[in-house]
């Protein structure tokens, strides 16, 4: 059989299509199955609750459950190491925060690249930090906090959630911009260091707003700066720690992941979707109550956040030699 000259270019235009149209029909399928999210932290927390929230919101937008899987363990590389395992479909997604760019550098060793093997596809919500003192502290500012913490050197024990987590180098960030020396006290999570601060145990913390914003409200503790570029919704009459030290910022973003290699039509189609619980009213209230604020990304802007992120942090841990515990 002979071909005319428009049947092989129709013939030829004809398959070069055929993968788009592929890629296209598998976006619009997807999901066809439940999907997997797995979060390294314990149920119960602020991470926990947002994950839960969106999740729910996709389950009744894409007709597939999301299914919210907590694996903690191992400053958080057990979740990540899961997913990195896990066949790159669109399924397993895993739950990224700020703790992986801290762990690329905080860890000597780990058996995966979080640059590497995972992709970015949306962000989530920004916890605020928020920097608390005892009410018997005699400090109301930042300002003030600084000036007498260095007229009291070593004298000030200084919280955070935990050794190598963000609250500790934001702490450790903070004594290398203004040569404070204060006494770092980390606890194993928000709660026992919020009893320790209320009862005057220690001085002064960084903790997350979610877990502080009650005693902050009830006047039981004395919030003096929230750590965010931008003052927090919550909290809207308390500075940003910028406007004492300009410049000074720390984010605590969260965000979805993919493993390596998933499809970009699928990574696009959940950015697309979760952006779009981000933006819904209800979902933005139910995140406004735990004190988070949406952060709506596209993949790449996403990554650049990631990346500016694990440059920062790499530098506060080999300057203050910090470890994992």
């Amino acid at each position: 059989m002979t071909l005319s000259r428009r049947q092989i270019l129709e013939l030829a235009a004809a398959t070069t299509l055929l993968p788009a149209g592929t890629s296209l029909a598998r976006a619009q399928t997807f999901p066809t199955r439940p999907i997997r999210i797995v979060i390294g932290y314990p149920a119960g927390g602020s991470t926990d609750l947002l994950a839960r929230i969106v999740g729910q919101y996709l389950s009744e937008r894409l007709g597939q459950t999301f299914v919210i899987e907590n694996k903690p363990g191992a400053g958080t590389n057990l979740a990540a190491q899961t997913v990195v395992a896990a066949p790159p479909d669109g399924y397993t997604l895993l739950f990224a925060a700020s703790t992986y760019a801290i762990n690329a550098t905080l860890y000597d060793s780990l058996p995966y690249n979080f640059l590497r093997d995972i992709v970015p596809i949306a962000g989530l919500a920004e916890l605020p930090l928020v920097l608390d003192v005892n009410t018997s502290l005699p400090v109301n500012t930042l300002a003030e906090f600084i000036s007498y913490a260095k007229a009291n050197p070593g004298k000030i024990s200084f919280a955070s959630f935990g050794a190598g987590t963000i609250a500790h180098l934001a702490i450790e960030l903070l004594k290398q911009t203004t040569g404070i020396d204060v006494v770092h006290v980390p606890y194993r999570g928000g709660a026992p260091f919020i009893t320790d601060l209320l009862a005057g145990r220690v001085q002064a913390g960084i903790d997350a707003l979610p877990n502080s914003l009650p005693h902050i409200k009830s006047g039981t503790v004395r919030a003096l700066a929230v750590l965010p570029a931008q003052r927090a919704t919550a909290l809207p009459d308390v500075p940003t720690f910028s406007e004492t030290l300009p410049g000074f910022a720390v984010s605590t973003w969260s965000g979805v992941g993919a493993p390596r290699g998933t499809p970009p039509e699928i990574i696009e189609r959940l950015n697309r979707e979760i952006n779009a619980a981000l933006m819904d009213p209800g979902i933005k209230a139910r995140i406004a109550e735990i004190g988070g604020t949406p952060l709506v990304y596209s993949p790449a802007e996403f990554d650049a956040v990631i990346r500016a992120d694990t440059e920062k942090w790499a530098k506060v841990i080999r300057t203050a030699n910090i470890k994992p515990e």
